[in-house]
């Protein structure tokens, strides 16, 4: 066996919260055959297999008894390429955000909204990543995947993912699909998404009028580096809640109450709110119980001053979820994966 299984292993490193916590066993996978040998491993050990990223929609609360799996395999290439269209494929392992800075260094476009987003293209279908008007469904192009339950490998088109809002068909069959490979249905062509002011703004701001890709791009880091604190400095796993989606009588209600309501009607009749405004509406944005805490500049993050640990954090989301639910009669619910 090539693959290298290490016991009793701080996660610490592996994870944007910062949570000092161990696994049981821990082994990197660089390729397939690491996978299939660290889902044979687990079974002679009789262990689960937890299968992490880039550990940016971690939310540890305790010492993970099971064989954690990191992917951290690499390649990036391109399949099609007409002249106009273009898909690339991605290994699980790569970091998101220098994989969209490649896309766009080789002139395609279509990630450009979705610079800048931590975590691997392995994680990225899980939760449909999405920001500023552009999520994966958007420019999916297929995956593949490893059924863990037969060996097989199995390729997903769009409609078999089934993506909806933060969500897919990997979130809700936990433990069967482990994504080997993804890939993306970029172009030549330039078709920019700059429905949301605040890009519109930055570009102005830079005196741009005919933005390229890669000049959203740069708007969008600079709006998110002033927005999110980094995982580096200060830990946390980024928009820690979903918007959430409410009927339209909710809605109307709310805005009655607070015109200044921050809501954006949905294709099937819901209302999105964004949860950010709530929780800020609430007074919990800069507050801190020891080393857990909500961001000073951003009230959907929840954020490790250092010392933090998994249940501090969790905890500090539950306060926030019940004190949301009595003011607005609305249920938040959490991005990142508690373990």
């Amino acid at each position: 066996m090539t693959l290298q299984v290490q016991a009793r292993v701080s996660l610490k490193p592996f994870n944007s919260f910062g949570i000092d916590v161990r696994a049981r066993l821990f082994a990197e996978a660089h390729n397939d055959t690491d996978v299939r040998e660290a889902l044979a491993y687990a079974a002679v050990q009789a262990l689960p297999l937890l299968v992490i990223g880039g550990g940016s929609n971690l939310l540890l609360t305790q010492d993970i008894d099971a064989l954690v799996l990191r992917m951290a395999s690499h390649g990036i290439r391109v399949l099609q390429d007409d002249g106009v269209h273009v898909v690339v494929e991605a290994e699980a392992g790569e970091a998101w955000h220098p994989f969209v800075l490649w896309t766009l260094a080789q002139g395609f476009s279509g990630l450009e909204n979705l610079s800048l987003i931590p975590g691997t293209v392995g994680a990225a279908p899980m939760q449909n990543i999405g920001a500023y008007g552009v999520e994966i469904k958007d420019v999916f192009a297929g995956l593949t995947a490893l059924d863990r339950h037969t060996g097989e490998l199995r390729d997903f088109s769009l409609a078999e993912c089934n993506f909806a809002y933060r969500d897919s068909l990997f979130k809700h069959e936990v433990g069967r699909w482990l994504i080997l490979r993804v890939r993306f249905a970029l172009s030549r062509a330039v078709h920019l998404k700059l429905e949301y002011g605040p890009v519109q703004q930055r570009l102005a701001e830079h005196g741009i009028a005919q933005a390229t890709p890669s000049d959203v791009s740069r708007a969008i880091c600079s709006i998110r580096s002033e927005k999110l604190p980094d995982p580096a400095v200060l830990g946390n796993a980024g928009s820690f809640f979903k918007n959430p989606l409410v009927s339209q009588a909710l809605a109307a209600e709310l805005q009655l109450q607070y015109p200044d309501l921050v809501a954006y009607p949905q294709s099937d009749g819901q209302m999105k709110l964004a949860a950010g405004w709530l929780i800020d509406k609430a007074g919990w944005k800069g507050f801190r119980d020891g080393d857990a805490g909500v961001h000073r500049l951003q009230a959907l993050v929840l954020v490790n001053y250092g010392a933090a640990t998994g249940q501090d954090i969790a905890g500090l989301a539950l306060r926030i979820q019940q004190d949301i639910e009595k003011r607005f009669k609305v249920v938040l619910e959490m991005e990142p994966n508690r373990y």
